[in-house]
């Protein structure tokens, strides 16, 4: 009997449970629907996680660090600085209208830097030479130490041209005068060490400007004909129709 007892009085227990459920259901039901359980603080308004408000910042702080930011040139040795860093990179003269393009700076600005670190050289007898030529500005090793500059480019060097050294020499032999940025369009490589090269055994000299692109014009030189046993350039044998047209070969 008392076990039946029990068993009656565990299913009361299991329904009032029931009954407080459902109740609670239907209560928070009518919360939601008069919207007195949406009345929870603003997650806004919330703390923020630990380490969160740091990580963000760290964030902001990366993506600034990542940015190049550009030097502020309002100091004279600011600008010189910046314009030795351009000039090392050129090779044609740079006129002060693209510098200055560069730097975001005066023309006249630019010029007149340009004059003070030429006198500045030349007073000092430094191993550079920063020159005008034609429309632009461009540094050069000073003659006086033309000696160890050759030594240094062609030490080990006087057997033979290199293959690369042979194709640029070509292509300078049959479209000259030509310019640097149309040497390296035919052979498709770049040829400033190897134009150094050539320049330092005396195969091939500076001839002036192109008037167009204001870069350095290249020619051989009687010591190449002398090399190659030739009295003159015509005697050269007919391979520049393998050549393309200078003309057509875009600086770029």
């Amino acid at each position: 009997m008392s076990s039946e007892a029990d068993s009656r009085g565990e299913g009361h227990a299991f329904g009032r449970a029931e009954l407080d459920v459902d109740s609670d259901v239907n209560e928070n039901v009518d919360e939601v629907e008069d919207g007195s359980a949406l009345d929870a603080p603003d997650v806004r308004d919330a703390p923020d996680i630990e380490g969160g408000e740091d990580a963000s910042d760290a964030e902001d702080d990366g993506t600034v660090a990542s940015a190049r930011k550009s030097p502020d040139l309002t100091s004279d040795t600011a600008l010189q600085s910046a314009l030795e860093a351009l000039l090392l990179v050129v090779d044609a003269p740079a006129s002060e209208e693209s510098l200055a393009g560069a730097l975001e700076q005066p023309v006249d600005r630019v010029t007149e830097m340009l004059r003070t670190m030429a006198e500045d050289l030349n007073d000092r007898g430094s191993g550079m030479d920063l020159r005008r030529v034609g429309e632009g500005w461009r540094l050069y090793t000073r003659d006086t130490y033309a000696p160890f500059v050759e030594k240094l480019l062609l030490d080990g060097q006087r057997s033979k041209l290199t293959r690369a050294a042979l194709e640029t020499l070509a292509v300078i032999a049959y479209r000259q005068p030509v310019t640097r940025s149309r040497i390296a369009a035919v052979r498709g490589v770049n040829v400033d060490g190897v134009v150094r090269t050539l320049l330092a055994r005396g195969l091939i000299e500076e001839n002036g400007t192109d008037p167009e692109t204001g870069g350095t014009l290249y020619v051989t030189t009687e010591l190449f004909l002398e090399r190659l046993g030739l009295s003159s350039l015509d005697d050269l044998p007919p391979i520049a129709p393998l050549l393309p047209e200078v003309d057509s070969i875009d600086d770029s």
